[in-house]
Order: structure tokens, then sequence, then C-alpha cells
């Protein structure tokens, strides 16, 4: 086993371990160190099936059930709601057998529109492009750094609205109301519960509102908290290569992808893993 730092930002590739076998409480501990050092880990040539993947992804925990409802999923078998393909391939008849299928999509943290939103999104790359369709990791713990001193102040204890539209890929247009989504408020600022780092929480696609300003205050602010949660400086890029399988922290990260072209197939398969209620960092 070797583990080797991908950027200074973000990122670590592991090498040298079968993931398909069960693996010892030693190495699953070496795992999770260089998961809470790294914020996303890569473990190389590794051709698991559904079943190998999801065992795997529970040494960390309990499986995490997808939040798209069950009557909008285009999996024929997404194993309860445990397995999601994001997939551009289609089936005999033209239609699309997984999520999320084509173009880019904005920084977001798994299931932070729920109360109990998951840690660990665990991806494995069946197929990828020759070009584009990247993933790009934030670390939301060095966008906390780099707020100014002020706004933290302004925003200490505070939370923000998240929101999501699964049938839309930008952030929800909030005078349509609440009643039809899922939504909750979160902590603006979270303490990893084993890092104890403070991390921004909140992303383009998903957070609406923060709470205690009029909107267009609100606006301006979460406009300035994106630009900082966005700055290419703590972005990771990685480029996929068939048979990856990625983990990163929900926690103290956001992820988004980059367009591809529509005539090559991209097929990752998707499982998470539960968390707990995020933690509000002391103000």
């Amino acid at each position: 086993m070797k583990v080797t730092p991908l950027s200074a930002v973000g990122g670590a590739e592991i090498t040298g371990v079968d993931l398909s076998r069960p693996q010892s409480p030693e190495i699953l501990a070496e795992f999770e160190k260089a998961w809470n050092e790294h914020l996303v880990i890569i473990f190389r040539d590794q051709d698991l099936t559904a079943d190998e993947q999801l065992a795997f992804a529970g040494n960390f925990g309990p499986m995490g059930e997808r939040g798209t409802p069950a009557d909008q999923r285009r999996e024929v078998d997404d194993y309860g709601g445990a397995v999601m393909l994001v997939t551009n391939q289609k089936d005999d008849d033209g239609n699309y057998i997984g999520t999320i299928p084509e173009g880019e999509l904005w920084f977001h943290s798994d299931l932070s529109y729920q109360e109990i939103p998951h840690k660990a999104t665990m991806l494995h790359a069946v197929a990828v492009p020759d070009i584009g369709g990247n993933t790009m990791f934030a670390n939301m713990y060095l966008a906390y750094e780099n707020i100014p001193d002020g706004l933290k102040t302004k925003l200490a204890g505070r939370r923000a609205l998240h929101a999501y539209d699964f049938a839309m890929t930008e952030r929800y247009d909030l005078d349509k109301g609440l009643d039809d989504i899922q939504s909750c408020w979160q902590p603006i600022f979270v303490r990893h519960p084993d890092t104890s780092r403070t991390a921004l929480y909140v992303s383009r696609l998903m957070t609406a509102l923060i709470e205690g300003f009029d909107r267009a205050e609100s606006d301006a602010i979460l406009s300035d908290l994106l630009d900082i949660a966005e700055d290419p400086n703590i972005i990771y890029e990685h480029k996929w290569q068939t048979r990856d399988l990625l983990m990163t922290d929900n926690r103290c990260a956001l992820h988004a992808r980059r367009d591809f072209p529509k005539d090559q197939l991209r097929l990752l398969r998707r499982c998470t893993v539960k968390g707990d209620q995020s933690l509000a960092a002391a103000a």
C-alpha cells in the first residue's frame, strides 16, 4: 500500500490494495487517516461489482439512501436506493439508465438539503470519456480560512437554507415555495467530528438563503461566500481513469463536474455512507 498526495489542497492516490477483498482493521485505519488528511482519496485499478463496492463502503458506516424519490429514479436496480448510476448511457429504447446524464454540475455537498447529510460519497469509474468530465473538489477548510474576519464574525452561529429540486441542475428558485422539495437549515460553519477543524458549509447548487438577513443582503453575502468556496487555488481537479474508486468527504469538501462530449460514454457507480447531524462550529 502506498499513499501519494496529488495536490497541496486535497486528493491522494492509494495504490497496492485490492478492495474486492476484506480489509484488516489496521489497513482501514490507514485509509481513514489518509481520508481525513486529504479529503479525497482515490484507489487505482479497482474492478468492483456493485456488491463489492457496497461491502467496502460499509466499513465506514451504514449505507446512505439516495435523495432522489423512488418514482424519479431511472436505475433498474438501485439496491434499495443505495446505488446511483451517474451516466449518459441509454437503454435499447433510447432512455437514460441513470442520473445526471450530461453537462456540467455545480459545486455541492451530497444531501446537504437533508437534516442528516451523508458523510462520504464513493464513485467507481466504470467508463470515462477521452476528454472532459473531470470532477473538481474544493477544500472547505481552506475556504473558511480565507473568509475575512469581519464576515466570519457577522456569520458566526448563523445557518443557511439548503434546498434541491431533483429536476434541475441549478439553484432552486425560492419564489416557487418549499412545499414540494427537500430542504433544511444547516450551520454555515461546521466542525468536522473527526478532525475538529472548521469548514464552510454552503454550495452554489444547494444553498439558497442565509438566515437573519433580507433577500438582497443574503444574496450578496452568499455570492461572496461562493466566490471564496470556488477559488481555483483551493480546488483539486480529478481526471478520471477507468477503475478508479474515489471517496470524498462531504463534511469538508464540495464537488462539481465539468462538461464532456455527449457522444462519449461516462459511467460512475455511486454510493454513500450515512453521517450525523451537522455540528455547528463554535462562534
